[in-house]
């Protein structure tokens, strides 16, 4: 198979994205179609977000009658909607509050917010956070300040102060960089790293950084945007160390496809805003809440939690049997259907190879391919992916040797 060839550029639309020269028309399930009417399995699911995949038959009605019926009203009013979701998500999370907006940035932004808010309310004058190496949390000036990546950093300075940087994993070197430092208020950092690599923050390491806020009087803050809401094969990632964090920024796969974030609370953090500390035009909109109320509603009934487990456990194994400790290849690392396969170089030109094989999927960190596809992946799909990936793989170790 042949990829498409390149769409015209649009001398309208702003030169911010390196894009594979296709154009997506339609999908179904884990498969869409471009406009020359070639088929592409779709293993990166939107970049996490197509948490059912494309057109659910179960979906689709709901966000068409919700749509000819109220899609905005602003906050100005009640939107019985958010009470539905927000009641839902402290289920799941075991935590009591949430707020609504539209995006991971914004709910991570939010997080930042409540973080400093946290400390001036306890009369601290310059709340700083720690945050870790190879994070990325977004690209707003606080979220991109927040964010581990010089790459994405340049060209953006002064970056926003307050953020103490330390290395993953390593509750040593946190502890030594934060030592009587009264203006340490918070941690803030990702489940596992989306974008640094898929790169998970070790189950005794959550596990050791709750305790440590306990006793520090910190805001745990988990940026679940990348990793949440099922993909793991557990609502949320951390909840694999059985914790439970301050803070919770969701947004991705939360509305397969609709954009809605969240900032999930618990008690600690949950009085921090009041209103006029924080807001949102098009957060919680009606249907922004209906699309989150379907996708978990749908997610509970297809039993998606486990198949993400199940299928992702059988990807990881066969990309692990066909690639673990081949020449070239450092890592096959991640939790349930977010997946990363570690080359030892870069390997970026990946992308375009397997469009070009009829498979969808990213390089993060220069290196590393990442597998997140739609949570409705079956067992089949999976070895498909495996059998179109690991040739090209191999193939381009080999050019590269």
């Amino acid at each position: 198979m042949t990829a498409a060839a390149p769409a015209a550029s649009s001398p309208h639309v702003m030169n911010t994205y390196g894009r594979v020269p296709i154009a997506l028309t339609h999908g179904r399930g884990c498969r869409v179609w471009d406009t020359e009417g070639r088929e592409y399995l779709d293993a990166l699911g939107g970049i996490a977000v197509n948490t059912l995949g494309h057109a659910h038959p179960k979906l689709v009605p709901a966000l068409q009658e919700q749509i000819a019926t109220l899609i905005h009203t602003s906050n100005y009013y009640h939107v019985p909607g958010q009470e539905k979701l927000a009641a839902k998500l402290v289920e799941l999370s075991g935590m009591t509050n949430v707020f609504f907006c539209s995006t991971g940035l914004e709910a991570n932004e939010a997080a930042l917010k409540l973080a400093r808010k946290f400390g001036h309310d306890k009369g601290i004058e310059k709340p700083e956070v720690v945050v870790y190496e190879k994070a990325f949390h977004g690209r707003s000036i606080a979220t991109l300040s927040a964010t581990g990546n010089p790459k994405v950093q340049a060209g953006f300075g002064p970056l926003v102060e307050g953020f103490i940087r330390v290395p993953l994993n390593d509750i040593a070197a946190l502890k030594q960089a934060t030592e009587g430092n009264p203006n340490v208020v918070a941690v803030f950092f990702e489940a596992i790293q989306g974008e640094g690599g898929v790169n998970p923050v070790h189950l005794d390491h959550l596990r050791e950084l709750r305790q440590l806020c306990n006793e520090r009087d910190w805001l745990m803050m988990i940026d679940e945007v990348q990793c949440g809401m099922g993909r793991t094969g557990k609502w949320f990632a951390h909840q694999w160390a059985g914790i439970t964090p301050d803070v919770m920024p969701l947004a991705k796969g939360l509305g397969s496809g609709v954009p809605v974030g969240a900032v999930v609370t618990g008690p600690r953090a949950a009085t921090i805003f009041q209103p006029g500390n924080h807001g949102t035009t098009f957060g919680g909109n009606p249907l922004a809440m209906r699309a989150g109320v379907e996708t978990i509603r749908i997610m509970e009934e297809d039993g998606l939690l486990a198949n993400a487990a199940t299928v992702g456990a059988h990807l990881k194994a066969a990309l692990q049997r066909e690639l673990g400790g081949l020449k070239g290849v450092k890592d096959v690392r991640g939790s349930g259907l977010m997946l990363g396969v570690e080359l030892e170089k870069p390997c970026g030109e990946l992308v375009k190879r397997c469009v070009d094989n009829g498979l969808l999927i990213s390089v993060t960190a220069d290196s590393v391919i990442r597998l997140v596809p739609p949570l409705i992946l079956t067992t089949a799909e999976a070895d498909e992916i495996v059998s179109i990936l690991v040739p090209l793989v191999k193939q381009l170790i080999e050019e590269q040797a």
